[in-house]
């Protein structure tokens, strides 16, 4: 009986020898009491208290916690939203005291004061300027905490604005409004292409219109100054303007028929139609042949002048040169 209370004896001081140590772990802070009463805070590693007497009234972590808050409010056009709000805080080391004793909800601390600020800046803001000043509501949001949460031992690391999500009809309207507005810039966009196009062709035709119109001026040009040399050869040799004219034109219209009888891909002659249209023909034939006539006689005459001018020429440099003889001279002209 006595072996068995003994072993009872070493049992339980066994267990609460034991019960002496225990480990804090790393980023990690133990409160310690004493009957109560604020002992000491232990950090990483083994540590020992008195059984019994000394308790662990609890643990603080050390890490970089987060918290999100969302906050239904409305802008400054009565526009209802909902935001998202992370606040990431961290319990400073020097103040484990102040986290743990004076304040035991640190969560519900937080989220009152990022319900505080951000109801208090967004309905200063229309829905439009909260997207684009979200940054300046966390920053705001940021500056009241950290004078808030100081006391109690917490910093903010940081706050940001994850989500702004607004009413599902006022959502709807906006991306109307922003479809309307990309439908509207891309019309003005096709517009301004579609009018660039109209105006590169229309230049583009009246270039090729103008250097038509001078390719036909000309082509005219030299056609009338052609015709003009044709007429003063023909006036050299005797033949007036008039039938000159005549020769010209007839001549103009046989070359016409030789180009489309060419044309091996053409079936068709045009004629003149009109009731004087075959005594015209025959009479600008007929003063044709007789102009053709003409000139065939005056280019002879003309020949013959220049041959008689040639020998002239030549009988005056024998003379100059006395060697001249008139039987040989006689010869030749019999001969001829």
């Amino acid at each position: 009986m006595e072996n068995v209370f003994l072993y009872v004896i070493l049992f339980f001081g066994l267990l609460i020898f034991l019960s002496s140590f225990f480990t804090v772990k790393q980023q990690t802070a133990v409160i310690v009491e004493r009957f109560g009463k604020y002992l000491s805070i232990r950090h990483a590693g083994l540590q020992l208290k008195i059984p019994i007497i000394d308790k662990i009234a609890g643990r603080i972590n050390l890490k970089i916690q987060q918290l999100d808050v969302i906050i239904e409010t409305k802008t400054k056009e009565n526009v209802f939203v909902k935001m998202k709000v992370s606040v990431q805080f961290v319990v400073i080391q020097e103040k484990v005291y102040e986290a743990f004793y004076k304040l035991q909800f640190p969560h519900d601390q937080i989220t009152s004061y990022v319900f505080d600020v951000v109801r208090a800046e967004v309905p200063k803001l229309k829905l439009d300027d909260v997207f684009e000043r979200k940054d300046d509501i966390a920053i705001a949001v940021k500056r009241e905490l950290n004078e808030a949460m100081t006391t109690y031992g917490y910093d903010i690391i940081n706050t940001l604005i994850t989500d702004i999500d607004p009413d599902i009809q006022v959502k709807n309207a906006m991306n109307r409004i922003n479809a309307a507005d990309r439908e509207k810039s891309a019309a003005e966009y096709e517009a301004e292409a579609q009018r660039i196009r109209i105006v590169a062709k229309a230049k583009a035709e009246a270039e090729s219109k103008r250097l038509q119109g001078q390719g036909i001026a000309d082509q005219r040009r030299e056609i009338a100054r052609g015709l003009v040399e044709s007429v003063n050869v023909l006036n050299e040799v005797g033949i007036n303007s008039q039938e000159a004219s005549a020769l010209i034109v007839v001549t103009q219209h046989y070359d016409t028929l030789q180009s489309i009888g060419s044309d091996t891909n053409s079936n068709l002659i045009l004629l003149p139609n009109s009731p004087q249209a075959g005594s015209d023909m025959l009479n600008n034939m007929v003063a044709s042949f007789a102009a053709s006539n003409q000139v065939g006689e005056s280019i002879k005459k003309g020949n013959l002048k220049r041959e008689i001018e040639k020998r002239k020429t030549k009988k005056d440099d024998y003379r100059s040169q006395e060697e001249y003889d008139p039987e040989n001279d006689n010869n030749d002209t019999k001969s001829e």
